[in-house]
């Protein structure tokens, strides 16, 4: 009876014990969740949510949506529309949110951003009682009942407009399905624009990504086979452009492949080429930087791995018979996928974010989304449609990171 009541009080001094750690621990990781969330969470969330949020017609144009209820939407708005229409816009004028109007309706039609514009500049300042022939002389847009379909169109507090667009389509405001769009780009209408620019980057961090298993498994193989203090000496050289930022090392291959650089002077000098041969701006120079750059992501994890496979395996193969090439193929490399798995995995998704190197070193036809989503949001300053590119790359991560834990869970149960 004593032994089992020291062993009841045994279970509870252990469960309790292991209650503190648990709390222990909880509390050692929270200020790093916290500042996840705060830091990283946050800002993401909320960037994410321009792709969807459309608060600038509905909040600056109250009194013209209201007015609007009533409206049969085939004809030209009455008087009293007009007005409500006036006096929003002078009330936007003051607050200065005039141009939000204009540039989200813009994203519509360009006209229309010219239209908002130049209404506000022949806008009486008091109010009149024939306004709509003030408006009408202002933009003879106004007239038109799809100017109206448009706004109303557009009043709601969230859109799938921006989500629509980066996948190159809109919703006709007359039938209200949606139909492709194309993009005036030097003089010509090019259609699946950002579906083009979405393939490309995938198509360029492929080839960026086998380049680098091409290279980095021989050099992780060779590396994992010297003795500890070269492979440690080795490694420092792998891991030394590491020590200059990305923007250097960017600009380093700028210099060494411009018509009258290192490359070029090298293979006029031993007679390869007679004339300087231009590769950048071009995909051959990003691929070449990007390559440099991402290497070390899969070396790393492929030595890692090497490092603690044992070569007696491959001994015992080549010893029962099996040629050294099969024997690597089949009893090495399979021992190695994890290390491969991961450096791909790294590599890639490292690839179709990068914004840096391919502005630098890459033409019109050689920038991949980030650039975009860049250009979207400092030139164009169209945040939405910017945060629609965004989210299509964190949707590609999030499937990728998805394949490889499946994969790599499946590898662990058999």
């Amino acid at each position: 009876m004593e032994q089992i009541i020291k062993q009841q009080i045994l279970k509870k001094g252990l469960k309790k014990s292991g209650r503190k750690k648990r709390w222990l621990s909880r509390v050692l990781v929270m200020p790093v969740v916290i500042f996840l969330i705060v830091f990283f969470v946050v800002p993401l969330a909320d960037i994410l949510c321009k792709s969807i949020i459309n608060p600038e017609i509905h909040r600056n144009l109250p009194q013209t949506l209201q007015a609007l209820a009533t409206w049969d939407g085939k004809t030209t708005p009455d008087n009293t529309v007009f007005m409500a229409l006036a006096n929003d816009l002078r009330e936007a004028r003051k607050k200065g949110v005039a141009g939000a109007i204009g540039r989200r309706l813009g994203y519509e039609d360009d006209k229309y951003r010219i239209m908002i514009s130049t209404t506000l500049r022949k806008l009486p300042r008091k109010p009149v009682d024939d306004i709509k022939s003030k408006i009408v002389a202002a933009s003879p847009l106004w007239q038109d009942p799809t100017t109206w379909q448009v706004i109303k169109q557009v009043s709601g507090s969230l859109t799938t407009h921006y989500l629509l667009q980066s996948f190159d389509y809109k919703t006709d405001y007359n039938t209200g399905k949606l139909v492709p769009i194309t993009i005036k780009m030097h003089n010509e209408q090019v259609a699946n624009y950002h579906i083009k620019i979405l393939l490309r980057t995938l198509w360029m961090s492929f080839i960026i990504t086998s380049f680098c298993v091409l290279i980095g498994y021989p050099l992780a193989y060779w590396l994992s086979c010297q003795p500890t203090k070269r492979a440690n000496l080795l490694l420092i050289l792998v891991l030394l452009p590491f020590w200059t930022s990305l923007l250097v090392r960017t600009t380093g291959w700028y210099i060494l492949l411009q018509s009258n650089g290192l490359i070029n002077y090298l293979l006029q000098l031993f007679g390869i080429i007679s004339q300087p041969i231009s590769f950048i701006p071009g995909r051959f120079g990003v691929y070449i930087a990007m390559i440099h750059i991402l290497l070390p992501f899969i070396v790393l994890p492929l030595y890692a791995v090497m490092k603690g496979i044992s070569t007696t395996h491959l001994r015992a193969a080549i010893s029962l018979g099996a040629h050294p090439l099969y024997a690597f193929s089949t009893v090495y490399v399979p021992q190695t996928y994890a290390g491969l798995r991961a450096g791909v995995l790294l590599v890639f998704i490292m690839a179709i974010g990068y914004y840096v190197t391919p502005a630098l070193l890459g033409g019109p036809a050689d920038q991949m989304i980030s650039y975009f989503i860049n250009y979207y949001t400092n030139e164009i300053n169209n945040w939405g449609l910017a945060a629609a590119l965004s989210l299509q790359l964190i949707v590609l991560v999030v499937i990728l990171s998805w394949i490889y834990s499946k994969i790599s869970y499946r590898k662990r149960k058999v």
